[in-house]
């Protein structure tokens, strides 16, 4: 299964949410299942993770230091089997660019079944992009708990 995880650069909160996605996938021992990607709808390919990303989630013994930003192509939403976007916003333009995928496209918040978007750190101090990881972290893991308990029901 390939989860693509969708904001505006690609170097914020979809960053953060691959390396922690992936991180939960580690740990869980489902690297052969499950393949993290993420992209931007604006993104600038090749940009790094902005230094408080990488620092946020260093703190959390998750280096991200290699990441480079991909631009959301329609190769991406064609082979993901699920995008998570981190605002309704980015999922509206998930739909505009495919809208024959809108069965795979959910914001994060509400593919866990929880409220609202998740707010852009950029240019915000590292403690912005502190809660940013933390809240991520708690909707990623309900998200996997879910792609997880429905594979078991297949």
């Amino acid at each position: 299964m390939k989860i693509l995880f969708v904001c505006t650069g690609n170097t914020c909160r979809s960053s953060m949410a691959a390396g922690l996605a992936k991180d939960i996938v580690k740990k869980r021992n489902l690297e052969q299942t499950i393949e993290i990607i993420s992209a931007g709808t604006m993104a600038w390919p090749g940009s790094p993770a902005t230094a408080q990303a990488v620092q946020a989630l260093a703190e959390k013994n998750i280096d991200i230091n290699d990441h480079q930003a991909s631009m959301l192509t329609d190769e991406l939403i064609t082979t993901a089997d699920l995008i998570l976007t981190m605002t309704a916003g980015h999922r509206q333009q998930v739909l505009q660019k495919a809208p024959e995928t809108e069965k795979k496209v959910y914001t994060l918040c509400q593919y866990a079944e929880e409220e609202g978007d998740i707010p852009d750190p950029y240019g915000q101090p590292l403690p912005v992009y502190q809660a940013c990881a933390a809240r991520l972290e708690q909707l990623i893991t309900k998200a996997l708990d879910k792609i997880i308990n429905n594979a078991g029901k297949k």
